[in-house]
């Protein structure tokens, strides 16, 4: 594949054709923050958590082709207030009671919360209390927790090969949707389906095994989230 440098954060980077600007920064040691994208699923463009600045404007870096004609910038002062701005409203748009919650530790938007410094929501919750649909045998969905970064939708599709997830609903009314109206124990869903653990905070969890990491010994317990990513300086 073809290789080519572009600036990234004030130094020349290589990158190679093809790869989204994400990708490149990743292979770079060069950490974005970001929610919906997984490295297995075809990046969503949901959250814009990841937004970058290119050659002076705004673009979501999971979606957009590295080029070299591109300047980006990921860590400024502007950038890092609109991802804890995002971050603040998805928890006031969801109950993200992290102290009770079985994924505290290894939760993606938990973790992103305590490396943007939010301490607590500016805003009342928006959160109408959804009922958990514990009707599967192996997992359970609470919609409280969602933050519709979509990936159990992609995962759904791409790794299972099945349609289990969908997304319907617009503005604040959009909420993660099934393939059954009698709930998802009576979906195609499967326990070592990709989409079953692919979540990013507590919405979709298996059972039984909530608690068998304690807290304190999670992997954002240990190192902050983009750490594998982050290299030392030399």
């Amino acid at each position: 594949m073809k290789k080519f440098t572009f600036v990234l954060n004030g130094r020349d980077v290589e990158a190679l054709e093809g790869q989204s600007i994400l990708e490149a920064a990743d292979g770079a040691g060069v950490y974005i923050p970001r929610l919906c994208y997984h490295k297995d699923l075809l990046p969503g463009g949901h959250c814009r958590v990841c937004s970058v600045k290119v050659n002076g404007k705004v673009a979501n870096a999971c979606t957009m082709p590295a080029a070299d004609w591109m300047v980006v910038d990921t860590d400024t002062e502007e950038l890092n207030e609109y991802r804890r701005l995002i971050i603040e409203l998805l928890f006031v748009e969801g109950n993200h009671f992290c102290p009770i919650c079985e994924k505290s530790g290894d939760c993606e938007l938990q973790a992103l919360a305590y490396k943007f410094g939010m301490t607590a929501p500016l805003w009342p919750t928006l959160s109408k209390n959804p009922p958990v649909d514990a009707s599967h045998p192996d997992v359970f969905i609470d919609r409280n927790r969602c933050v519709l970064c979509g990936r159990c939708v992609r995962a759904s599709r791409e790794r299972d090969g099945k349609s289990v997830f969908g997304l319907e609903g617009r503005g604040i009314r959009t909420r993660i949707a099934l393939d059954s109206l009698d709930g998802l124990g009576m979906t195609a869903l499967g326990r070592n389906d990709a989409a079953a653990t692919i979540c990013p905070t507590g919405s979709l969890v298996l059972k039984r095994v909530g608690f068998t990491t304690p807290y304190g010994a999670r992997a954002y317990d240990k190192a902050p989230i983009g750490s594998e990513i982050e290299k030392k300086e030399e």
